[in-house]
């Protein structure tokens, strides 16, 4: 296209804007058109709970909803289940009934008071941690970190991860879970998002599991409302 008809193509779109856009007088689009809509405040969903499960096993991670009693057993199943046969780290908060339950069953239970070594984490067959919230849209699970929930290399290093979400703590949205997580936040805690286990794919799109996190995901809900 020569230069004449390059500015000849670009008058007639700058003329069709100012066509389009005559009738606007204020020139602030947030006053111009107010959107009724208030942050945080969440989506419409029929069922929260029920479309968090959903998304997590879409991530091929493993699902069960639990009574809160039992919780303690349900670890123990997760651990098992995901082919833990001799030890799992647990953060030094994490409830003691649930550490009291790995250990019953033969398991060892590591925790992480003081802090266990990097060698120690990478010989650990699992983690089990609590969570800060979940998020039903994307079937998201946040930690914020704190003590039931352990610091960020128990949840990297070892290679599956048991976590109990309580059903009270799950959202429709991320803006209604960083609500959630923002006094964490301003205390200076470190956020962390899981999505299913962990993969990654390379430039052929071959995937590869557990190259930043564990390979294996087992959920447990806990019907607490």
């Amino acid at each position: 296209m020569s230069t004449a008809q390059d500015a000849a193509a670009r008058t007639e779109i700058l003329a069709r804007i100012r066509r389009a856009t005559a009738d606007i007088t204020d020139k602030n689009p947030e006053t111009d058109v107010p959107i009724d809509w208030e942050y945080g405040t969440g989506i419409e969903m029929d069922d929260v709970v029920g479309t968090f499960v959903q998304k997590v096993i879409d991530y091929s991670a493993t699902v069960v909803r639990v009574k809160a009693t039992e919780v303690p057993q349900a670890v123990v199943d997760g651990l098992r289940a995901t082919g833990a046969r001799m030890s799992a780290v647990v953060p030094a908060g994490l409830d003691a009934d649930w550490i009291y339950a790995i250990r019953a069953a033969g398991l060892e239970a590591r925790v992480d008071d003081p802090q266990l070594s990097k060698e120690t984490l990478n010989e650990s067959e699992a983690v089990v941690t609590a969570a800060a919230a979940g998020v039903a849209d994307t079937g998201t699970i946040v930690l914020t970190h704190v003590a039931d929930q352990g610091r960020r290399a128990l949840t990297l290093v070892p290679d599956r991860h048991v976590c109990v979400v309580r059903a009270s703590q799950v959202v429709s949205d991320v803006p209604e879970a960083m609500q959630i997580v923002k006094p964490a936040v301003h205390e200076g805690h470190p956020l962390t998002w899981i999505s299913g286990g962990s993969a990654t794919s390379d430039i052929e799109l071959s995937r590869v599991d557990g190259v930043h996190g564990p390979r294996k995901l087992y959920v447990i809900v806990v019907d607490d409302a």
